[in-house]
Protein backbone atom coordinates (compact mmCIF):
# COMPACT_ATOMS: atom_id res chain seq x y z
CA UNK A 1 0.00 0.00 0.00
CA UNK A 2 1.47 3.25 -0.75
CA UNK A 3 2.16 6.34 1.85
CA UNK A 4 -0.56 8.87 2.47
CA UNK A 5 0.32 12.68 1.90
CA UNK A 6 0.70 14.84 4.63
CA UNK A 7 -2.03 17.07 5.77
CA UNK A 8 -0.33 20.05 4.31
CA UNK A 9 0.58 18.29 1.09
CA UNK A 10 -3.32 17.30 0.57
CA UNK A 11 -4.24 20.97 1.21
CA UNK A 12 -2.15 22.04 -1.47
CA UNK A 13 -2.74 19.16 -3.84
CA UNK A 14 -6.42 20.38 -3.06
CA UNK A 15 -6.11 23.64 -3.83
CA UNK A 16 -4.64 22.74 -7.12
CA UNK A 17 -7.42 19.95 -7.64
CA UNK A 18 -9.85 22.33 -7.46
CA UNK A 19 -8.45 25.02 -9.90
CA UNK A 20 -8.67 21.72 -12.14
CA UNK A 21 -12.02 21.15 -11.75
CA UNK A 22 -13.40 24.33 -12.02
CA UNK A 23 -10.78 24.35 -15.54
CA UNK A 24 -12.99 21.47 -16.48
CA UNK A 25 -16.18 22.69 -16.10
CA UNK A 26 -15.67 25.76 -17.60
CA UNK A 27 -16.02 24.54 -21.40
CA UNK A 28 -18.02 21.75 -20.48
CA UNK A 29 -20.99 25.20 -19.63
CA UNK A 30 -21.22 23.64 -15.92
CA UNK A 31 -19.06 26.13 -14.31
CA UNK A 32 -22.63 27.33 -12.50
CA UNK A 33 -24.63 26.66 -9.48
CA UNK A 34 -25.90 22.93 -9.54
CA UNK A 35 -25.91 19.08 -9.12
CA UNK A 36 -23.20 18.58 -11.91
CA UNK A 37 -20.48 21.20 -10.27
CA UNK A 38 -21.80 19.86 -6.69
CA UNK A 39 -20.76 16.23 -7.59
CA UNK A 40 -18.04 17.28 -9.53
CA UNK A 41 -16.24 18.96 -6.21
CA UNK A 42 -17.53 16.15 -3.95
CA UNK A 43 -16.23 13.61 -6.21
CA UNK A 44 -12.66 15.24 -6.19
CA UNK A 45 -13.19 15.68 -2.80
CA UNK A 46 -13.58 11.57 -2.46
CA UNK A 47 -10.44 10.86 -5.11
CA UNK A 48 -8.00 13.00 -3.07
CA UNK A 49 -9.41 11.51 0.42
CA UNK A 50 -7.79 8.26 -0.81
CA UNK A 51 -4.42 9.45 -0.79
CA UNK A 52 -4.43 11.73 1.88
CA UNK A 53 -4.63 11.17 5.65
CA UNK A 54 -7.96 11.63 7.65
CA UNK A 55 -6.59 14.73 9.46
CA UNK A 56 -6.32 16.16 6.50
CA UNK A 57 -10.16 16.00 5.70
CA UNK A 58 -11.37 19.58 6.95
CA UNK A 59 -8.45 21.14 4.45
CA UNK A 60 -9.60 19.23 1.84
CA UNK A 61 -12.78 20.17 2.42
CA UNK A 62 -12.91 23.40 2.41
CA UNK A 63 -10.26 24.29 -0.39
CA UNK A 64 -12.73 22.23 -2.76
CA UNK A 65 -15.72 24.74 -0.92
CA UNK A 66 -13.86 27.82 -2.01
CA UNK A 67 -13.42 27.02 -5.43
CA UNK A 68 -16.58 25.73 -5.70
CA UNK A 69 -18.24 29.08 -3.92
CA UNK A 70 -16.01 30.81 -5.69
CA UNK A 71 -16.39 29.63 -9.63
CA UNK A 72 -19.54 27.57 -9.71
CA UNK A 73 -22.18 28.95 -7.39
CA UNK A 74 -20.76 32.68 -7.51
CA UNK A 75 -18.78 33.00 -10.46
CA UNK A 76 -16.16 35.04 -11.04
CA UNK A 77 -13.82 33.54 -8.04
CA UNK A 78 -15.94 35.81 -5.91
CA UNK A 79 -17.14 34.08 -2.52
CA UNK A 80 -20.26 34.94 -1.65
CA UNK A 81 -22.89 33.67 1.21
CA UNK A 82 -26.18 32.12 0.29
CA UNK A 83 -26.40 31.82 4.22
CA UNK A 84 -25.04 29.91 6.63
CA UNK A 85 -27.08 26.36 6.48
CA UNK A 86 -26.29 25.91 2.79
CA UNK A 87 -22.76 26.88 3.34
CA UNK A 88 -22.44 24.66 5.59
CA UNK A 89 -24.23 21.34 4.21
CA UNK A 90 -21.66 21.94 1.03
CA UNK A 91 -18.94 22.08 3.39
CA UNK A 92 -20.23 19.27 5.49
CA UNK A 93 -20.52 17.02 2.21
CA UNK A 94 -16.98 17.92 0.98
CA UNK A 95 -15.30 17.09 4.10
CA UNK A 96 -17.53 13.58 4.82
CA UNK A 97 -16.24 12.78 0.92
CA UNK A 98 -12.74 13.15 1.84
CA UNK A 99 -13.13 11.58 5.74
CA UNK A 100 -14.97 8.24 4.33
CA UNK A 101 -12.90 8.11 1.20
CA UNK A 102 -9.32 8.52 3.69
CA UNK A 103 -11.23 5.62 6.60
CA UNK A 104 -10.78 2.24 4.99
CA UNK A 105 -7.11 3.39 4.02
CA UNK A 106 -6.35 3.92 7.01
CA UNK A 107 -8.08 1.14 9.13
CA UNK A 108 -6.12 -0.58 6.77
CA UNK A 109 -2.97 0.61 7.37
CA UNK A 110 -3.27 0.04 11.21
CA UNK A 111 -4.13 -3.28 11.02
CA UNK A 112 -0.98 -3.71 8.74
CA UNK A 113 1.41 -2.52 11.62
Amino acid sequence: MRERLPVAMSGAAALLLGAAIALALAPLGELRAGGFALTAFAAGCAALGTRSRPAAAPLVGLALWLFHNGFAEHRYAQLGWSGPAAEARHLALFTAAALLAALPWEKARRERH
